[in-house]
């Protein structure tokens, strides 16, 4: 809807004031005079006010958006109340007079008050009196933090439009519209969040932000900037400032299940609404709407509300102590009594101490009558609504509307621009303006301004009398009073333009020129509806840049309208445009056959131009149409921008096509010998263009070649391109198509001999018919071909192609000649369905290589002038020349007669003979080309030749003997390009050429072949007497023949059935069926499968040729294929066994069925990426995935070449898929052994079974587990299996996954198959090579490899004393875990771990780390090994290489390798030995070492010299100083100087893991291979399921204070007097278990232990193990409910793990097992923490894979213990693993914010990103890093995980850019140098940039230097 115009231009009055700062002191003289100083018109000048007041009332009435009026006042506030006072002097002085003895002009204050025309509101403090006049809001006194309720009317993506009180324009911006989504991270809060929160026609309370002063042409203009944010509106509201019945806006922050979580912008409290079943609109989030309070929970500071409409519209807001003016919130409604009556309202009192006032605009009856004051008696109850609230004044507007009170908005069906011409008077308001009655649909009441009463006497109302009839033109609609805005001036009438509805396209228009900017120019017309002239339109010139002068503000020019959609108008100033005298074309509509208008080029395309017109039309013109010559191009000719004169040739308005002309003579002069279309011509060229060629036809007609048209091959256009000439002649050109005058021609070879076979028509297509074309057009979908004139086909990409591409763009280009099939013909829609496959569209000729050497003999004779040479070198011939030189591709002669020709003897074609330079040969002739002629030396062709001295005798001998289409073998002499040379050695070696391309193969890859092969090809040309002529062979691959059938053969009958015997003859033969033809027009096919027995291996179409005749026998009526319904009627069969059967036989044949471990034979069809299809039968297709094809990786790597369509493959059939007819199987190789008989003959096995133990399969990895978990290997279409870490090699190697990565394809062995209760299957594999040699005859290399292969499979294997290793599994403080191998763990106490303190396990042992050690003990019964990794018992040194501290002396020079590095020096592990000495950091160097750290690390090879030795204490002191050394030594310590040295023994010297492989977050311990339903964690070292601590990063590097160790030894002895307690605790621990003797096998050995050890878990459990192993599930079940019983209360942990062994016995054995474990879970809830009870539960379910029971459970957790950040956790895991969308995750992490402790928060967000990381969804885990360091920036801890992360995830450059991030910060000493450190740390890891790590170590430099000062300073 339009914004009103109220103030349009005034009339003339009294010359008031222009300036908008009037002088104070003039102003109080003349205070009568000039009451205000108002802006007269929204758009145009501004103008005094000739009656004071009434411009204000205009003010209020104008909506216009752009141009809102007039600026504050600038007066004091005494100035105020003096001019206050005058105003009202000279209002009763006036009031006396009467209007005959006025005699100052505007001393009749208007009825709208001067305190209005000040721009100030009264307040009922302000002043002491009442006021006269009511408040009303205008642009003069709305001022921030003012509260108002507006109407919404727009709502765009970036703002919001509102209208307030008084018609004003109010703006939201998408930024300022709600509080909640400020507070999250939107991406698309600007495209959505506006419609998301309003609608129009809302109702909404709106606070005022600013008004800014808008200056546009000159002129002071404001715009209102609102906010409807909720904590803006409601600021200081509070639960005691609520009450029952109380209106609120809320917002909608959430969506709960029984209803609405609500937001008032505070945080005090908060609001719930539920929901309601009658609800009929829908509420979404964040959505703005109203609601009455119910009930207020101030304990819990929640009120409960309601949106019901009655409810909202009858609820009135209540007197309540400490109410404020702040409270009072627009749109409540109030009790109120009529107080006064005012000059322009009435004045309301309400809630004991507020005032307002109601204008009369808001008043009960929207049609005022002239006594409309005596409705409003004094103290008259009425309801009203708050309209506005101003603070600062404490004024405060009400209404009375009554749609209002209802909260609806007034109705008003008018628009902008209307006339209405019996528009009645009501009221006329001498001082203010006519109030109407307008009779639209419904009357609405309209306001016409005493300014808009005449063009003359603005103040004259004398005409005008109550109850008349006016006509009124409306200017605009207050939407809020529901009051429209006219005028009855009689210039609103006169113009062509008022609105814009009344803009028609076309037409004519003056505008001035208000504002040049850089994309064009903004006119306004007369009625001030503004236009845009793009800057294309400003001028006729192309390539306009800038403006033309022309266009300066302020300049009145001539437009034309363009077009005008959605309010914005374009208009041109084109001259050619504007001065047109043509018809207007501006809609498809108009578009009449034949019509001339003028248009204007929008964009230019080589196969034609878009020409737009008026209104948005658009046109497009053909090539054909656009007048050009031959050879010009259109952008040669035409713009863009450019008016052009067309004709409309062909119009469809309802598909809004339309084609234009440029041509506008009607009539064309076609000549009479104008060629026709398909029509061979002759040409001479005239000239040359870049594109094209240029002829002249006939001497009429001109015509082009565009260059891709010059030939068949791609190679040879360009050659000719570069040759032509003018004068140059053709003589043989194809017609393709005729624009104009113009020709389209091609000299293409292939379309000239076909010239009568290419449709012309659509109608001349049949299906099933190959034509030549050519590529016009490719596309990503497929290809276009074009024929004759614009007949075009599609050939799809599936279809244009047998092997897929990613584009075609590779094998075809545009203008390339192909053959294409045709598919399918749709007459209606003219579309074309192609093929361009090679095998469906082969040649069935030569023409192809014959047309090839045709043109490259053209291009020959142009190139040279002479063509004797090529007479000379003919073809076979002997020709002697002269050796030039010798190079690495052939020999190069020179021949004396033919200076320009060039001799080329390959090497391979020397046959033996040495050749010198300068010496003469004698060569065959094998080829010339491009003047190269290609000899040969072989002394079997030499000889050949029978004449020497006549020419061509010897190769036309050879060749008179071969018959076309014969089938010969021939020899590979030379490959060329597009061909090879062969020679015949049966036929007298006759030389031959053989094309390696076809039309369509041009770009694809071609047959490879070698010089000397021998292959079989077939006769396609023979050359005729010519000496030019060549003999054609074809590769029997690619030959098709075309044999003459009988002369006239008899026709049959026509009475063919099933069973019936036929002769048929050969018409193709395609890869996997052949085609014949039998009984005259009758089709049928053989099927690959059809032809011979099972038991053959030749393949079954090799004995066969096209034309051949054979006997077939139908055995099926095949479905019709394609659209005509006519393609291969019958199905056929050639198998001796049918052909020899008799019909009865045959019909009673039954379809065999196939079987699991079938041998079957099937041919491919198709290769995928990883399958195989294959046909069985006709009727049966089988599968291969590319993991059953081999099981040797080489093989598996080249699955797509092995495999080529046709070929026969044998195996095993695995699955029958019977309702498909689908096989699937597993190929017959040399791994795989021919199964049994008795294997055949059991019950049908599923795809899975067909995997057993001791299989050797092919695999792929699928996943590389972190840490240790190993690797996941797929090894069917659905089936994975898991390789134990310990199963990747045989040998012991620090990182056995170094070799491997994710997509390689791997063999490997099925070590066991089990089956879980749920059915899901576990396959565990192994890759060792030993595992796949044993199964081979290999036995001697077997018996090599056992030794360092073995692993260790059972426990018992294992003694005390035996050397093991094995890989760390986990770590805490306590010791560690080792893998053995995938069935046995051992477990390793700190005390163990090495000789040496211990302080940091998880940082000397990482997981994955390869140790060695020895057993210590073994326990069978429960499954445990002690092992440990010290080389020391008691005091005694255990020796290697008989090394001791006695050995060594002071002064030795020693080699040794960095153990560990610590700030007071270096930890040396000396060669050869276990001894380890120090080297103190004073010691390193002569020079002081500033950063140690920098400077060596752990694993650096070093020399140093013993400088103290004391064996007491086993400590040798080292150093490391040059001056230590002579100067002959080198403290090079190079790694390749001693294998041995880098591979210490890792117990011993443990290397440091390289930080960035290190994982974060351990993974859980896998299960055992045979898991028992028992699953209880029993460890004793209270962490053997454990999980490393992300904070560990945090901890500070090991120091000592004073730099020695003496240091340190009173740590040392405290923790070595610990780790001997302990170990004794074991040692008694293990005398324990020896006495008491063997373990305990039977029930009866239980029931004695359990007395012996009643309150032991591990006893009762393994009694519940072992009554399960005897299948007495009832008894453990009794066992179980004694132990509960036995068990005392204290051992709460122990009567834990019975409840846990207890639900999972039920878990496993219940029935049904869901009730069964629910039961025992809620008896152990009453006795156990339940936290603990549930994660067990969980886990349980978990590990069987139950996971709806697990989120089911999960979901009870989260509402149990919603304050545990832990199962919280939990939840976001879950949900991770099971694929959850992010908004899912993020709808978790929302719920958890709430219910968790702020305390807990930053945990859990941290562990949740971490989680995300791992999981595979980085961006969000690296989000919610950004959001929490971005509150606590100074968090190093997070800092460090968040860097551990992204350094997992191995992306340098973007670690890099965090390590920059973080160190720039401004942070304490000691947190700067732990970065500095990690940073420096990861820098080395890479090992690959010296200058990274030097630019970060200066980095740290400057960062110490730049702290120096500051630290000095404090």
């Amino acid at each position: 809807m339009a914004p009103p115009r109220g103030d349009r231009k005034m009339g003339k009055g009294a010359g008031g004031k222009t300036d908008l700062r009037p002088d104070r002191k003039q102003f109080k003289r003349h205070s009568k005079e000039d009451a205000a100083a108002e802006q007269g018109d929204g758009e145009g000048e501004q103008q005094q006010s000739a009656a004071p007041g009434s411009a204000a009332l205009l003010a209020a009435a104008s909506d216009e958006a752009d141009f809102p009026r007039g600026g504050r006042s600038l007066l004091s506030k005494d100035e105020v109340a003096e001019a206050r006072a005058e105003a009202e002097q000279d209002f009763e002085r006036e009031g006396k007079k009467g209007k005959g003895k006025r005699k100052r002009r505007g001393g009749d204050s208007s009825g709208f008050g001067a305190d209005d025309d000040l721009g100030t509101l009264f307040g009922g403090a302000t002043t002491g009196k009442l006021p006269r006049f009511a408040n009303r809001i205008t642009v003069k006194n709305i001022s921030p933090n003012m509260k108002l309720w507006g109407v919404v009317i727009e709502v765009n993506q970036k703002d919001i439009v509102l209208s307030l009180p008084g018609g004003i324009r109010g703006f939201v911006r998408s930024e300022d519209v709600c509080d909640i989504a400020l507070q999250e991270n939107r991406k698309d809060s600007e495209n959505s969040l506006c419609a998301e929160v309003v609608h129009v026609g809302q109702l909404v309370p709106c606070i005022v932000l600013r008004v800014d002063d808008d200056k546009k042409e000159g002129k002071v203009n404001k715009r209102v900037w609102l906010s409807l944010r909720l904590s803006l509106l409601y600021r200081g509201l509070s639960l005691d400032g609520l009450q029952e019945g109380m209106v609120l806006t809320a917002q909608v922050k959430s969506t709960e299940d029984h209803g609405y979580i609500l937001h008032f912008g505070v945080s005090s409290f908060s609001g719930f609404m539920q929901k309601d079943d009658k609800e009929n609109v829908k509420i979404e989030r964040r959505q703005l709407m109203q609601c009455v309070v119910k009930a207020i929970d101030k304990t819990r500071a929640i009120v409960h509300l309601s949106s019901d409409k009655d409810l909202l519209s009858k609820s009135i807001i209540k007197d309540l102590k400490g109410l404020s003016i702040d409270h009072l919130i627009p749109g409540m409604m109030v009790n109120a009594r009529v107080h006064s009556v005012l000059e322009n309202g009435v004045m309301l009192s309400f809630l004991t101490y507020f005032s307002g006032t109601v204008d009369i605009f808001n008043l009960l009856n929207s049609f005022p009558s002239g006594n409309w004051k005596d409705d409003y008696s004094k103290n008259k109850k009425v309801n009203a609504r708050i309209l506005f609230v101003d603070p600062s004044t404490r004024a405060v507007g009400l209404t009375l509307n009554k749609h209002l009170l209802h909260l609806e908005v007034p109705p008003i069906n008018l628009k902008a621009g209307d006339i209405y011409d019996k528009s009645k008077v009501l009221r006329v308001d001498k001082k203010a303006g006519l109030f109407l009655e307008i009779p639209s649909p419904t009357p609405s009441p309209g306001f016409i301004s005493i300014h808009d009463v005449s063009d003359k006497d603005a103040k004259n109302l004398e005409k005008f009398k109550e109850g008349s009839s006016l006509r009124v033109r409306i200017l605009g609609v207050r939407n809020l009073e529901g009051v429209a805005i006219g005028t009855v001036k009689d210039s609103a009438f006169e113009g062509s333009v008022f609105t814009h509805d009344d803009v028609k396209p076309g037409m004519l228009v003056r505008a001035k020129v208000a504002t040049v900017e850089p994309f064009g120019a903004i006119v306004q017309f007369s009625s001030g509806v503004k236009a845009l002239c793009p800057l294309p339109h400003m001028s006729e010139l192309e390539h306009i840049v800038k403006p033309s002068k022309k266009f300066k503000v302020g300049a009145e020019l001539l437009f034309r309208v363009l077009g005008c959609k959605s309010k914005r108008v374009t208009v041109t100033y084109k001259k050619s445009l504007v001065k047109s005298k043509l018809d207007v074309l501006a809609s498809y509509t108009d578009a009449k056959f034949g019509l001339v208008t003028h248009g204007w080029i929008t964009k230019i395309e080589k196969h034609g131009c878009f020409v737009k017109f008026y209104n948005g039309v658009q046109g497009f013109v053909s090539r054909s149409d656009l007048g050009l010559e031959a050879g010009t191009e259109a952008e040669n000719v035409y713009h863009v921008g450019q008016v052009v004169k067309c004709r409309i040739i062909y119009v469809i308005p309802a598909s809004r096509k339309l084609n234009v002309s440029f041509v506008i003579s009607h009539n064309r002069v076609i000549p009479i010998d104008t060629p026709k279309l398909g029509s061979i011509v002759s040409g001479v060229v005239e000239r040359l263009t870049p594109a094209a060629v240029v002829v002249s036809v006939n001497g009429i007609s001109k015509g082009t070649i565009l260059n891709e048209h010059l030939a068949d091959h791609h190679g040879q256009a360009s050659q000719l391109k570069n040759l032509l000439k003018p004068g140059h002649e053709f003589n043989q050109l194809l017609v393709l198509d005729i624009e104009g005058p113009n020709l389209v021609l091609s000299a293409k070879h292939s379309l000239i001999n076909c010239a009568n076979d290419i449709p012309s028509e659509i109608s001349q297509m049949h299906p099933g018919v190959v034509v030549h074309g050519y590529i016009c057009n490719i596309i990503e979908a497929g290809c276009f071909v074009r024929f004759l004139g614009h007949l075009t086909g599609f050939s799809p990409k599936d279809k244009a192609v047998d092997r897929r591409i990613e584009r075609l763009s590779d094998a075809f280009y545009v203008g390339q000649s192909v053959r294409s099939h045709i598919l399918s013909v749709n007459a209606e829609t003219a579309r074309v369905k192609l093929a361009l496959q090679q095998s469906m569209c082969s040649s069935t000729d030569s023409s192809f290589i014959q047309g090839y050497f045709l043109l490259d003999q053209k291009i020959a004779a142009l190139k040279y002038s002479s063509n004797d040479w090529a007479h000379t070198f003919g073809i076979g011939s002997l020709v002697e020349g002269e050796v030039g030189a010798i190079e690495e591709y052939g020999i190069i002669l020179n021949f004396k007669d033919h200076p320009d020709v060039v001799g080329l003897i390959e090497h391979h074609q020397l046959g033996g003979s040495s050749v010198e330079v300068g010496s003469s040969v004698k060569g065959l002739v094998f080829d010339l080309s491009d003047g190269v002629v290609n000899l040969s030396l072989k002394p079997e062709l030499i000889g050949s030749v029978r004449n020497v001295g006549k020419k061509k005798k010897r190769q036309r001998a050879a060749v008179a003997d071969l018959e076309l289409h014969e089938e010969v073998n021939a020899v590979v002499e030379i490959i060329k390009e597009s061909y090879v040379v062969l020679s015949i050695p049966e036929y007298n070696y006759a030389i031959g050429f053989a094309p390696l391309m076809d039309y369509n193969s041009q770009l694809l890859p071609h047959h490879h072949y070698d010089n000397g092969q021998r292959i079989t090809v077939v006769v396609g040309n023979i050359p005729s007497s010519d000496s030019s002529g060549r003999l054609i062979l074809l590769p029997k691959a690619l030959a098709q023949y075309s044999a003459l059938s009988e002369s006239k053969r008899a026709k049959k009958k026509s009475g063919y059935k099933i069973g019936s015997l036929v002769e048929a003859e050969i018409i193709d033969i395609k890869p996997l069926e052949l085609l014949l033809q039998f009984g005259g027009n009758l089709h049928g096919r053989i099927h690959i499968t059809e032809v011979l027995e099972e038991d053959s291996d030749e393949h079954p179409f090799s004995k066969f040729r096209i034309g051949q005749k054979l006997n077939a026998r139908i055995v099926a009526e095949a479905e019709p294929s394609g659209k005509s319904g006519k393609n291969f009627k019958w199905e056929l069969s050639i198998r001796p066994c049918i052909v020899k059967g008799e019909f009865e036989e045959l019909t009673a044949q039954k379809e065999q069925k196939h079987t699991t471990n079938e041998i079957v034979r099937a041919y491919v069809v198709k290769v995928d990426k990883e399958w195989v299809w294959l046909t069985v039968s006709r009727n049966v297709m089988a599968h291969l995935f590319v993991l059953d094809s081999s099981s040797e990786p080489s093989e598996l790597k080249e699955f797509q070449q092995r495999f080529s369509v046709g070929q026969a493959v044998k195996g095993r059939v695995i699955n029958v898929n019977r309702e498909k007819r689908l096989l699937r199987l597993k190929a017959l190789d040399n791994q795989c052994t021919q199964p049994n008989i008795d294997e055949i003959q059991q019950s049908k096995f599923s795809v899975f079974e067909q995997t057993k133990q001791g299989d050797i399969i092919g695999g792929r990895v699928q996943k590389i587990l972190p840490g240790v978990g190993g690797l996941v290997v797929q090894i069917g279409p659905h089936l994975h299996g898991r390789v134990h870490y310990t199963e990747i090699v045989d040998s012991w190697v620090a990182e056995p996954l170094s070799g491997f990565h994710e997509g390689q394809f791997v063999k490997c062995k099925v070590l066991s198959v089990s089956r879980s209760s749920e059915g899901s299957l576990r396959v565990d594999l192994s890759l060792r090579s030993s595992n796949l040699i044993r199964d081979s005859n290999n036995s001697g290399l077997v018996d090599d490899l056992a030794t360092c292969t073995s692993r260790i499979e059972k426990i018992k294997d294992l003694l005390p004393g035996t050397e093991i290793k094995g890989y760390v599994k986990n770590v805490n403080s306590k010791g560690c875990f080792i893998m053995l191998s995938r069935m046995v763990e051992a477990r390793i106490t700190l005390s163990n771990l090495s000789d040496e303190y211990v302080e940091n396990p998880q940082k000397d042992f990482p997981v994955g780390m390869l140790v060695h050690g020895r057993v210590l003990s073994t326990d069978p019964s429960s499954g445990r090994v002690e092992a440990s990794l010290r080389k020391t018992t008691g005091s005694k040194l255990e020796k290697l290489d008989d090394i001791s501290y006695s050995d060594l002396h002071v002064g030795d020079i020693i080699d040794g390798q960095v153990k560990r590095v610590e700030s007071f020096g270096l930890f040396v592990t000396i060669r050869r030995s276990e001894l380890v000495g120090l080297c103190h950091v004073s010691e390193l160097s002569d020079e002081p070492v500033v950063d140690i750290n920098s400077c060596y690390k752990a694993g650096d090879m070093v020399k140093a010299k013993i400088l103290k030795i004391d064996e007491k204490r086993h400590r040798v002191s080292l150093g490391m100083k040059k001056s230590y050394f002579d100067s002959d030594l080198t403290a090079d310590t190079n790694d390749d100087e001693d294998d041995e040295s880098a591979l210490m023994d890792i117990s011993v010297a443990p290397q440091m893991v390289e930080y960035h492989n290190r994982s974060l977050v351990h993974r859980k311990a896998e299960p055992m291979a045979s898991v028992l339903p028992l699953q209880v964690c029993l460890d004793e070292s209270e962490g053997s399921d454990l999980e490393d601590n992300n904070n560990n990063n945090n901890n500070k590097d090991l120091e000592i204070a004073n730099g020695t160790e003496a240091n340190a030894k009173k740590n040392d002895k405290q923790l070595k007097k610990e780790a001997r307690k302990q170990r004794e605790l074991e040692i008694s621990a293990m005398e324990e278990r020896a006495l008491q003797g063997d373990v305990p096998q039977t029930p009866d050995d239980f029931e004695k232990l359990v007395r012996s050890s009643p309150n032991s878990s591990f006893v009762w459990i393994k009694y519940m193990a072992t009554l399960l192993d005897l299948a007495d599930v009832e008894k453990a079940r009794a066992v179980a409910e004694r132990a509960l019983k036995t068990i005392i209360p204290r051992e709460e942990e122990e009567k834990l793990n019975v409840w846990v062994a207890y639900f999972n016995l039920e878990n496993e054995y219940g029935s049904p097992r869901e009730d069964a474990v629910k039961k025992v879970f809620q008896r152990a809830l009453q006795y156990c923490d339940p936290k603990k009870l549930h994660l067990a539960l969980l886990a349980m379910y978990e590990r069987t894979e139950q996971y709806e029971l697990a989120d089911e459970l999960l979901d009870r957790m989260t509402k149990r213990f919603r304050t545990s950040c832990k199962i919280w956790l939990c939840r976001i895991q879950f949900a991770l693993k099971q694929g959850k969308d992010v908004e899912y995750i993020k709808s978790i992490v929302n719920r958890v914010l709430l219910s968790l402790p702020h305390r807990k928060r930053i945990k859990f967000l941290s562990q949740t990103a971490i989680l995300e990381f791992k999981c595979g969804v980085p961006e969000e885990g690296r989000s919610r890093f950004e959001l929490i360091l971005r509150e606590y920036p100074k968090r190093t801890d997070l800092w460090s995980v968040y860097l551990d992360q992204e350094i997992r995830l191995g992306d340098i450059e973007v670690i890099r850019a965090l390590f920059e991030r973080v160190t720039c910060l401004t942070l304490p000493p000691k947190k700067m140098q732990f970065l500095f450190k990690k940073y420096l740390n990861f820098e080395k890891s890479l090992g690959q940039d010296n200058e990274r790590i030097q630019l970060v170590q200066q980095k740290a430099i400057e960062y110490v230097q730049s702290s120096l000062p500051s630290q000095d300073n404090s």
